[in-house]
């Protein structure tokens, strides 16, 4: 009963990210496919938390073995480009987004070492835009919405990153169904149920391997 505003991340702008700021209210996040995550050796959140626990025993008691809806987060770095300023302005953001996008796609062809390279040049850690690492095989395992997400980008040829934004009401709480959807009608945009995706996913992969 959660719904999410979702661009391509290769055409995310000031005006993209202003428009989920102001519409969506909930965190910005960037997804990253497991192939561009293992290529620039991105960590899970959660890794970190483990592996710095000997030092800072904090971080051991707030570990997130309680998630309701999920085994563990997905959330892994958080980044800046490093022609941004603060990091935190709609062009900001949207240079670190779109520029991650890039990166993603410029790397395929690249081995680890200079991916990684690349990586170090033009981001800086920690920032603004929380990437999200989306699980191996995409929706054949986990079905969140940063594996959602990025299966619409395979699917439809783009580089495998979606920028997501949940939508928040102004009662606090997840924006209905029924209001994302009239939202969606409101201002031409297509809404996508998880169960469409998911069946979308299925014939693709029939056709793909």
């Amino acid at each position: 009963e959660e719904s999410d505003m979702v661009i391509a991340s290769q055409f995310v702008g000031p005006e993209e990210v202003m428009r989920m700021r102001k519409d969506g209210g909930g965190l910005i996040c960037t997804t990253v496919s497991s192939e561009c995550q293992e290529k620039l050796d991105i960590p899970f959140m959660t890794e970190l938390y483990a592996k710095a626990e000997s030092v800072y025993p904090v971080l051991k008691k707030v570990f997130p073995d309680d998630i309701p809806y999920d085994e563990k987060s997905s959330f892994g770095l958080t980044v800046n480009h490093r022609k941004t300023f603060t990091g935190i302005s709609d062009s900001d953001r949207a240079m670190t987004i779109k520029g991650f996008a890039e990166l993603c796609d410029e790397i395929r062809t690249m081995n680890n070492g200079r991916a990684q390279d690349e990586f170090g040049k033009r981001f800086r850690s920690p920032g603004h835009v929380h990437l999200l690492n989306a699980s191996r095989g995409l929706i054949d395992g986990r079905k969140g919405h940063t594996e959602l997400s990025t299966a619409l980008m395979v699917m439809a040829g783009l580089i495998p990153s979606a920028t997501v934004c949940e939508m928040i009401g102004d009662n606090g709480h997840s924006t209905s169904k029924e209001s994302a959807l009239e939202y969606a009608n409101e201002k031409g945009l297509l809404f996508i149920e998880g169960r469409d995706v998911i069946k979308a996913w299925k014939t693709w992969r029939a056709e793909n391997g």
